[in-house]
């Protein structure tokens, strides 16, 4: 029989607490070490570097799709404001800042999501996630370019494919390209594309 209904709800509050910091600390492991190269981190090694055992890493991600949605979750919410940061001057000079931007963003981001990538086939809701990260990058392009782009939807879809995080994953990866490389042609990319912009 417990003490009082006071002292029950401490409790569990308290245990709802530690579980979440648990999870946060436990993705926050994972990431870390799929970003410094470790491609398929173990129970065991996430445990270590979260400082909890690994009983309750699987406790908590027993789902597997959990893992990845938790992983992109956090990725998401470390990167947002970064992407979401508001960008001025001329169309030339915001699209130099996105480019930049965008590097270190994918770059955070390239190996926690080649990991997620590996399970999408199989995950419809991998694949919804991947759906909104696309959309998400092709929001916030337009979004920081208002009003200073033609109505052209050729245009817009050719910007939204050159500063996507699919063409830097092929500069870097299949390429081979250097990060500083990868973000002249890419920077390249987009002058290009607003150069067959007309005259007003």
């Amino acid at each position: 029989m417990s003490l009082s209904p006071v002292l029950d709800v401490q409790i569990t509050d308290g245990r709802r607490a530690r579980t979440v910091a648990s999870r946060a600390r436990i993705l926050e492991a994972m990431i870390d070490l799929l970003q410094a190269g470790v491609a398929q981190p173990s129970a065991e090694a996430v445990a270590a570097k979260a400082g909890v055992g690994v009983r309750t890493v699987f406790r908590l991600f027993s789902d597997v799709d959990g893992l990845y949605r938790g992983l992109q979750a956090t990725m998401a919410e470390r990167l947002a404001p970064i992407l979401a940061e508001p960008v001025t001057g001329s169309l030339t000079e915001r699209l130099d800042v996105l480019v930049g931007r965008r590097a270190q963003v994918f770059e955070e981001v390239s190996r926690p999501k080649a990991f997620a990538d590996m399970h999408r086939a199989r995950s419809p809701e991998l694949q919804e996630t991947h759906k909104i990260f696309i959309l998400t990058q092709r929001t916030l392009l337009l979004g920081h370019l208002d009003g200073l782009l033609p109505d052209d939807a050729d245009l817009a879809a050719a910007l939204d494919l050159a500063l996507s995080f699919d063409a830097w994953r092929r500069l870097r990866e299949d390429q081979g390209l250097s990060r500083e490389a990868a973000e002249r042609v890419m920077r390249r990319m987009a002058r290009a594309l607003v150069a067959t912009i007309p005259n007003p």
